[in-house]
């Protein structure tokens, strides 16, 4: 946090954004930036001075018609943040889950909708989740808790400490921020990676080898009777049956969709949203969706909204015969994309 040459990495990187004219709470903007400005912030860091001011609160339209916050801080405040976004980067980005997309580098919604469309084939059940309110809802002790687990260097953790409990004003009056990272802070988006790693490292430690079984599924029973009468059919010379054979054999699957010794569990996560693609029965996939429910409230002490997390899909290349349904964009893409050539 000493190194000078940190905050002019910092600035290369956001003093173009458009946000860098727009002032927080006290009017400061880009405008202005020097280096004597660098070496006191740092003077301040050094000695354990620096405060983060309240970020201002102001609403912006979100596309379902209801208002979302966004915190608007001082561009000190941007700068610092930029340090520690590059500085937690840095360290946590090599650890972090290849099932985690969402703001990350060289990752996106493209990444996370390549893997489910190409890599989760004959998927029966999509588990779909959305944290309500993820930015606003995390835990400040899980977090600084998560965050000591690695770092050891407590004057930084007092820092992080600092700016999640630094408040917002609204309406100029003062409000304290009891849970949340900032809305608007450029560190938001990697603290929300470190702390929902935590489940990520459930679903790849507990859920997946519990829910994931055998190489490869049986054959169809189905599916060898309608082959064996297609083969003495063409033995015999029967063109017109065996015509109508090869039609059956077609829409009929080679291997056992309902095989008791094959199970399958994905998982791929986009910030707060996540998506589980299982091969088995419905009442498998209502335990994975409590189990993970439930981690989510006693771990990391987040809720699931009812209304978007009880939601069952078949894959229409799984073979079965349940709705894509309704859903964000990018998931319900990928759960009903068909392969070139296919009806």
């Amino acid at each position: 946090m000493f190194n000078p040459q940190l905050y002019l990495l910092a600035y290369g990187r956001i003093y173009s954004n458009k946000g860098a004219m727009t002032p927080g709470v006290t009017g400061e903007t880009v405008d202005g930036m020097s280096l004597g400005k660098i070496e006191r912030i740092i003077e301040a860091l050094r000695h354990e001075r620096y405060r983060f001011k309240p970020v201002k609160r102001v609403y912006i339209p979100k596309k379902n018609g209801k208002m979302r916050p966004l915190g608007l801080p001082t561009w000190s405040d941007k700068l610092v943040g930029e340090v520690v976004r590059l500085l937690l980067e840095a360290y946590y980005e090599p650890t972090f889950s290849g099932r985690s997309h969402g703001f990350r580098p060289a990752r996106g919604c493209h990444t996370a909708l390549r893997e489910v469309a190409e890599t989760w084939t004959g998927t029966t059940w999509f588990v779909e989740g959305d944290i309500s309110d993820c930015f606003g809802s995390l835990d400040h002790k899980v977090m600084l808790s998560t965050l000591a687990e690695r770092i050891q260097d407590n004057r930084f953790l007092r820092l992080l400490q600092n700016m999640l409990q630094s408040g917002y004003l609204e309406d100029w009056v003062w409000n304290a921020t009891l849970s949340g990272a900032p809305q608007g802070g450029v560190a938001s988006p990697i603290l929300s990676n470190i702390y929902l790693h935590k489940l990520d490292t459930f679903v790849e430690t507990v859920l997946i080898p519990q829910y994931t079984r055998g190489k490869l599924r049986a054959s169809n029973p189905e599916y060898r009777k309608v082959a064996s009468a297609l083969a003495r059919a063409r033995k015999s010379g029967d063109h017109a049956k065996a015509r109508e054979l090869r039609k059956q054999l077609r829409n009929l699957p080679s291997q056992d969709p309902r095989d008791p010794g094959y199970r399958r569990l994905r998982y791929a996560r986009y910030a707060d949203d996540h998506l589980l693609g299982f091969v088995g029965p419905k009442a498998e996939a209502e335990e994975i969706k409590a189990r993970l429910a439930q981690f989510l409230r006693d771990e990391l002490k987040l809720e699931l909204p009812r209304r978007r997390w009880c939601r069952g899909r078949a894959a229409r290349r799984s073979g079965g015969r349940g709705r894509r349904g309704r859903g964000r964009p990018w998931l319900r893409a990928a759960a009903g994309r068909r392969r070139p050539g296919r009806p």
